[in-house]
């Protein structure tokens, strides 16, 4: 897939932080093939499995009540599992924080990488609420919606049962997660369900494309780059990836319409390839008169607050994220 005729961009890639770049060459060294393919998801998925095998405590050593539910699917599919964890001695009516997982809608599981979406949810007393979707390309789209969707709705009806205020939900997600949030909340004003307080987009996938500027940029430099999200987007759509009819609620930025949205908050690093996207969807809320607040952290990459959690501009990111949902709770 090529850049539209009369567009250019320049060769240079954007220079990493620091101390990010450390993580990044021992990342390489280990990893220099860039290229995603079936064979290495098999690989990938293997790893995840290693690991959901090895967890032994999902509360946190008793920092946390721990159930996990089932939500029935939409028009008869499967469940949905669900991970619902409530610091302890926090009272009832408690806020949400909606999570979806990364993996670029092919790999990851929703009980594992939640170290920090756990401590956000201890710090202001929220429910943290984490969803099992099912995974392409085993499950097309629109899988992945659907199971957030039902999620969302049971989570709304059982409020009571969880301990949860209902009009304190706030979306979250991560990478494929973070186009999930923004995707959920279209559908949430489309076609009804529990008001969403917030939509927290952490690097999110909106555009199925794979085209923008810094997509070509970060090629091949960048470890989440075209060949991974390329490989996301086609695991997803299949054939219709790229094409004029890819729906807004599997591919956020071909909304046409993105007017009475919660506020919205976006963060994605100046040297990954999803770069100009988070910017372009930011920018589009805003013509249309809506909230979002935007961080382009200089010189990160994909994920690198996870990766590298002890870096500056990693605890810098994640202290913007909470800054934004402190004042967005205070003021709910």
């Amino acid at each position: 897939m090529e850049l539209k005729p009369g567009r250019t961009v320049l060769a240079a890639s954007v220079p990493l932080d620091a101390e990010l770049q450390l993580g990044y060459d021992a990342y390489k060294a280990e990893e220099p093939e860039l290229v995603m393919s079936l064979e290495k998801l098999s690989e990938i998925r293997a790893a995840v499995d290693a690991e959901v095998a090895a967890i032994e405590d999902l509360s946190g050593g008793g920092r946390f009540t721990v159930s996990q539910p089932a939500a029935p699917g939409l028009d008869g599919a499967p469940d949905i599992p669900l991970l619902v964890c409530t610091p302890a001695s926090t009272p009832a009516s408690r806020p949400v924080l909606y999570f979806m997982h990364g993996g670029g809608f092919y790999c990851n599981d929703h009980r594992i990488g939640l170290d920090q979406q756990l401590e956000t949810a201890e710090r202001f007393g929220a429910t943290l609420i984490s969803i099992g979707y099912r995974l392409a390309p085993e499950h097309p789209y629109p899988a992945q919606i659907d199971d957030a969707y039902a999620g969302l709705l049971w989570v709304a009806d059982h409020a009571d049962e969880l301990g949860i205020d209902p009009e304190r939900i706030v979306v979250t997600g991560y990478s494929a997660g973070g186009g999930l949030s923004a995707a959920l909340a279209l559908t949430v004003r489309d076609k009804g369900g529990p008001r969403l307080l917030g939509q927290l987009l952490m690097a999110p996938m909106l555009d199925d494309r794979n085209d923008s500027a810094s997509a070509i940029q970060m090629d091949g430099i960048e470890f989440w780059n075209r060949s991974h999200n390329g490989f996301g987007w086609s695991s997803l759509l299949g054939d219709v990836q790229g094409g004029a009819d890819v729906p807004q609620y599997a591919a956020p930025a071909r909304a046409t319409d993105l007017t009475g949205l919660p506020p919205a908050f976006l963060d994605v690093g100046s040297a990954e390839c999803l770069r100009d996207e988070v910017l372009a969807y930011a920018d589009r809320i805003w013509q249309a008169g809506g909230k979002a607040e935007l961080h382009v952290w200089p010189g990160a990459i994909h994920a690198f607050d996870r990766d590298d959690p002890e870096t500056q501009i990693s605890k810098a990111a994640v202290a913007a994220r909470r800054n934004w949902l402190e004042r967005l709770l205070a003021a709910s």
